[in-house]
């Protein structure tokens, strides 16, 4: 059975850091490329950042580059996205994703889905 389980989210102030984690299982993690999406209320769900099956390759959404970094530890199943300098417009409800094959930012070129984790920004 598939699974992906975020951690990690909670409410922060503006400025502050937070670090997600997506501990994964019923996959063999170390060949996906995995990736983080997010929605805010009343918004699409839009891709954040991705990270190769070996971590040799990121790619992140202009508005975070700089501040979020993605990683990933093949040995422990379990991706990360370390996000710094938060601002109020990155709330939002947090996804953890996976798929075979390169990274994307369309959404349904993934496969495996977490449940997210809310991330709330307070100014």
């Amino acid at each position: 059975q598939v699974q992906l389980v975020e951690s990690g989210g909670g409410l922060v102030q503006a400025g502050g850091s937070l670090r997600l984690s997506c501990a994964t299982s019923g996959f063999t993690f170390s060949t996906k490329t995995m990736a983080w999406f997010r929605q805010a209320p009343g918004k699409e769900r839009e891709f954040v950042a991705a990270i190769s099956w070996s971590g040799d390759s990121t790619y992140y959404t202009n508005s975070v580059r700089g501040r979020f970094t993605i990683s990933r530890a093949n040995a422990k199943n379990t991706a990360y996205l370390q996000m710094n300098s938060l601002k109020p417009e990155d709330t939002a409800v947090y996804y953890c994703t996976a798929r075979t094959g390169f990274s994307t930012a369309n959404g349904r070129e993934y496969d495996y889905w977490g449940q997210g984790t809310q991330v709330t920004v307070s100014s």
